[in-house]
C-alpha cells in the first residue's frame, strides 16, 4: 500500500488556489455534523479503492475545485450509474455539498478536502479515473501569476497518468485568454487528443449543468469555453 504522508513532507511548490473560509451557515454545520462522516473521505495513510468506498466498480468522475458543489450534486443525481469524487480546499464548500448530498441521500458521491495535485499524485492509483473535471478554475489573469494556473504541462501529465486509457480531461472557463492557454498546453501535452479535433473548443456537453454564474455571464455577453481531451497513450 502506498503511504500518503503529510503535505508538510513535500517540497514547497506553486499553489494553484487561495485558501478562504467564513463562518458556517446552519445548513453547512449540519452537513458536517450529520453527513460529514459518510461523505468526507479520509485519505491520510490511504490509497484509493473504489470498491471499498462505493461498494462497486463504476465509471469514475473526479472534479477538481467544485466550489459550493451545486453542479456536482446535479451531475451525481443525473447519473446514478457513475461514481463522483469532488476535491475542494475551501471548508464552506465541503460542508455545503455534504449537506446537499445528505439531504438527497446520494450514495454515488464523496468529497475530499485537500490539494488536488497532492491527492492525484499520492492517493489516486494510476489508470483509475474515467473523467477529470476542472470547471471555472481561477484564471490567474495577471501575467506574473500565470505560473499558478492549474493547466500546466506537468499537471496534465499527472492527470494523464491517473486517467484510464480513453479517459477524458474536461475543463471549462469564462476567461478567453485562459481558454486559449488551455488549448495551447493540451495540444502540446503528450498522450492527449482533442475530442472535437485539433485546436477546437467543444459545445457544452449535456452532462455539464449550467450554473447560475454561467447564466448570469451569458446574459452579460460573456463567453464560456469547454475543452475536452482524451487520453490516447
Amino acid at each position: 500500500m502506498t503511504e500518503l504522508v503529510s503535505p508538510k513532507a513535500y517540497p514547497r511548490r506553486i499553489m494553484t488556489f487561495m485558501r478562504r473560509s467564513t463562518a458556517y451557515t446552519v445548513s453547512q454545520q449540519k452537513g458536517l455534523d450529520e453527513y460529514g462522516e459518510y461523505y468526507l473521505l479520509e485519505t491520510e495513510q490511504q490509497t484509493f479503492n473504489q470498491q471499498n468506498i462505493f461498494g462497486r466498480i463504476a465509471p469514475l468522475t473526479v472534479e477538481i475545485g467544485f466550489g459550493m458543489g451545486s453542479s456536482l450534486i446535479q451531475m451525481a443525481e443525473a447519473a446514478p450509474e457513475r461514481d463522483f469524487i469532488g476535491i475542494e480546499i475551501h471548508p464552506n464548500g465541503l460542508a455545503q455539498i455534504c449537506f446537499e448530498a445528505g439531504e438527497r441521500k446520494l450514495s454515488n458521491l464523496r468529497v475530499i478536502e485537500g490539494d488536488a495535485l497532492l491527492l492525484l499524485e499520492h492517493y489516486f492509483v494510476d489508470n483509475s479515473i474515467d473523467t477529470v473535471q476542472l470547471y471555472f478554475a481561477d484564471p490567474w489573469p495577471k501575467k506574473k501569476h500565470h505560473k499558478r494556473r492549474f493547466v500546466q504541462l506537468d499537471n496534465m501529465q499527472l492527470i494523464r497518468q491517473k486517467l484510464k486509457m480513453g479517459g477524458v480531461f474536461h475543463a471549462a472557463t469564462d476567461w478567453e485568454h485562459y481558454a486559449l492557454w488551455m488549448l495551447e498546453i493540451l495540444e502540446a501535452s503528450e498522450g492527449y487528443k482533442n475530442v472535437l479535433g485539433k485546436g477546437q473548443f467543444s459545445p457544452r456537453p449535456d452532462y455539464r449543468p449550467l450554473t447560475k454564474f454561467e447564466v448570469r455571464g451569458q446574459k452579460l455577453g460573456h463567453g464560456v469555453w469547454d475543452v475536452l481531451y482524451q487520453r490516447v497513450s
